[in-house]
């Protein structure tokens, strides 16, 4: 994971991935299963505690998912601040396929699993969502936190597909190679708003 602390004259938003939720070396899709931090999660984000204990936020947002929440608390354990939850910050619901390891969807479920591969933005998984759903309810709330505090700086705590639509969009990127844009545990992304754009340096 790579820091961007940099103050800016701006409003700066610090895309933030929660800390890491392995309890073992198993492959699964958690979209909206609500699982917590494992002990390797909590450390990242007591390092990112300290990380940014120097800086002042108008507002610290989090999808009210509990691997979310629970970053978001230690962080802000020693900051005058309460957290904010957003349900529209979600990650993506993943219907049948919630919760299940990676091996068993391509054993269950090969075709879905084939169209997923082909098209990631539109393929929907039974009773869940696609990236471009999930980019349709979280785009709006992002645009709505990033124009909240002129001149601050916001911490936002969200999950991988979550943040991965909110740079697509940032970069005018197609939904197809979202994939391309890598969201590890507890890496940050930040955006730094001008007048009239918007700057994203490297993340990770």
């Amino acid at each position: 994971m790579t820091t961007f602390l940099n103050s800016s004259s701006g409003c700066t938003v610090y895309l933030l991935r929660h800390g890491d939720t392995r309890i073992d070396d198993v492959k699964r899709y958690i979209g909206q299963t609500d699982v917590p931090l494992s002990e390797t999660g909590r450390r990242q984000a007591r390092w990112w505690k300290t990380e940014f204990a120097p800086f002042t936020f108008s507002r610290i947002i989090s999808s009210d998912l509990a691997r979310t929440r629970e970053t978001a608390k230690i962080i802000t354990e020693e900051m005058n601040i309460s957290v904010e939850f957003y349900p529209e910050l979600r990650e993506i619901n993943l219907g049948k396929w919630d919760g299940l390891p990676v091996d068993e969807v391509k054993l269950n479920f090969p075709v879905e699993y084939h169209k997923r591969g082909v098209d990631p933005a539109g393929f929907r998984p039974e009773a869940g969502e696609s990236f471009s759903d999930l980019s349709g309810r979280v785009v709006p709330a992002f645009e709505k936190i990033s124009k909240s505090a002129p001149g601050g700086n916001i911490l936002v705590v969200g999950h991988a597909g979550v943040n991965r639509v909110i740079l697509s969009y940032l970069l005018e990127m197609p939904l197809a190679n979202l994939f391309r844009l890598e969201q590890d545990y507890a890496c940050l992304n930040t955006m730094s708003y001008g007048n009239n754009d918007v700057r994203i340096p490297f993340s990770g």
